[in-house]
């Protein structure tokens, strides 16, 4: 009987204190809701397709702002408002760190990168990284690392798989391409064969299985299933466990290597990051935590972006026409850092291209103290607060009736001298925005600029199929299937 009565002692002081948190403000247009299991019953329902829900939800509030309860998890608040984006991440930016629940979900992989670190040390992470971006400049990076892994690697598959007339995952393919290029910028070798028929890298499988099962801890129903399993080493978690030590092997393999080169050479070694922040004095485990950080990064973002940027492209061959010939009349036969800046047309696309189809879906923060946003939602201390770029640019109220149209065009000023329009970061959100705005922003867009010039002037790629891809939110976009295209020379190159 005793143990009955604490039972229900404690199932009703739950259900009290969630109704002490119902926000003041009831503006908000959300899922039904249930005393003590929340909106347990409607997120599982919707569990497969979290990110259309949360935009159906968002699209019908008044606010552009929902509230979720469920048993098991912190509130929820997810927001597409542009004015609490900038709230959250600028104005009132120390009030909402990434906070010690998001750390757990990713902290078993990404350790204490900059990515998943707050306060001091991400302060000193930071300095330390900042350092490190602006000590090799933009064009420096075009030179020695995206010349010689386009042309000398990516051009030449194309070529070949254009001659064979042969389907290639095109997803996979730009995988390995990124992979390449940021292991090169980080620690100064290739890793994986672009060559479709050759199985990809280890590392890169165990970094694709590691990212992909810490992205479902995140959305998963109740945490305590995760932290179960993870307790008893099994299913899921067993597999991100072995994948996370292979990734530290390896890298922490590669950090013991380069010490024992430069010893023996008597260099200070600067080619790369990974030499610049041995000579630096960092612990092994900070440059490794670091090192996982920014091949994680710099490879998935940029893939996922350039894949759906292709996939666009192949429904749109006017705004293809367009960019090829911005491309000859700005930057003739070579590709340099200066007129990879001129191609505006270009920006402007991946900036649309990246509203439909952000990097990276959503991210979340939590409250430290009680607060209000803008538009008079109530924060309490310990709130989940997730701002939603994928969301934001599905929006009628920020992009009017036409915010399904992929339409680079709305990214210019309407002047003489056609001048493109600087949106607000609060309102695309792609490389996050205030203090923690990405650092790899400009050499992101760089990358990009170089793969799809490059490409675009030598080839056509079509997509096989014509149906909708589905949009898959692992810590970085992915599409679900892969991207199927055929590789076609271009008749008048460049």
């Amino acid at each position: 009987m005793v143990p009955i009565l604490i039972f229900l002692f404690i199932l009703f002081n739950i259900t009290l204190r969630e109704f002490r948190r119902l926000p003041a403000f009831s503006g908000h247009q959300g899922p039904p809701t249930y005393p003590l299991i929340g909106c347990l019953v409607p997120f599982y329902k919707n569990r497969n397709r979290l990110l259309d829900w949360y935009t159906h939800l968002l699209s019908h509030s008044p606010t552009l702002t929902i509230v979720l309860r469920r048993l098991g998890t912190p509130t929820t608040i997810v927001t597409a408002n542009p004015q609490n984006v900038e709230y959250i991440l600028k104005t009132n930016f120390n009030n909402f760190p990434k906070g010690k629940p998001f750390t757990d979900i990713l902290g078993d992989f990404l350790g204490h990168g900059i990515f998943n670190v707050d306060g001091e040390l991400w302060q000193t992470r930071r300095k330390l990284a900042c350092h490190e971006f602006t000590s090799r400049s933009s064009g420096d990076f075009v030179e020695h690392t995206l010349e010689e892994e386009v042309n000398e690697r990516l051009v030449p598959v194309l070529e070949s798989l254009s001659k064979r007339n042969q389907i290639v995952d095109l997803q996979d393919l730009l995988g390995r391409f990124s992979f390449n290029v940021i292991c090169k910028f980080t620690i100064g070798i290739n890793m994986c064969c672009l060559d479709p028929s050759s199985p990809i890298s280890p590392l890169a499988r165990a970094f694709d299985v590691a990212s992909e099962i810490s992205a479902r801890r995140g959305a998963a129903p109740l945490f305590l299933i995760w932290k179960m399993k993870r307790w008893l080493g099994v299913g899921s978690e067993r597999k991100l466990r072995e994948a996370v030590e292979e990734v530290r092997s390896h890298v922490m393999e590669m950090i013991r290597d380069r010490k024992k080169k430069m010893k023996a050479r008597e260099e200070a070694g600067d080619e790369d990051l990974l030499s610049r922040l041995v000579c630096a004095g960092q612990q092994e485990e900070a440059i490794r935590d670091m090192m996982i950080s920014f091949i994680l990064a710099g490879r998935d973002t940029t893939a996922a972006a350039l894949t759906w940027f292709f996939w666009l492209i192949s429904h749109h061959p006017e705004t293809e026409h367009r960019i090829v010939k911005e491309t000859e009349d700005k930057t003739g036969d070579s590709l340099d850092y200066e007129s990879l800046k001129n191609l505006e047309f270009l920006k402007a696309c991946l900036c649309e291209s990246m509203r439909l189809y952000p990097p990276v879906a959503w991210d979340s923060k939590h409250a430290i103290a009680d607060d209000l946003l803008p538009d008079g939602t109530r924060v309490r201390a310990g709130d989940k607060v997730t701002y939603f770029p994928y969301g934001m640019g599905r929006m009628e109220a920020l992009w009017g009736k036409e915010w399904f149209e992929f339409r680079p065009d709305r990214w210019f000023i309407e002047t003489d001298e056609n001048k493109r329009n600087k949106v607000s970061a609060f309102k695309c959100p792609t490389f996050q925005a205030g203090p923690r705005t990405c650092l790899g922003k400009e050499m992101a867009f760089i990358q990009m600029k170089y793969v799809l010039a490059s490409i675009l002037r030598r080839f056509k790629i079509r997509a096989v199929s014509q149906d909708k891809p589905i949009f898959v939110p692992f810590l970085t976009a992915h599409m679900a299937g892969g991207l199927k295209v055929l590789v076609s020379k271009r008749v008048n190159p460049p």
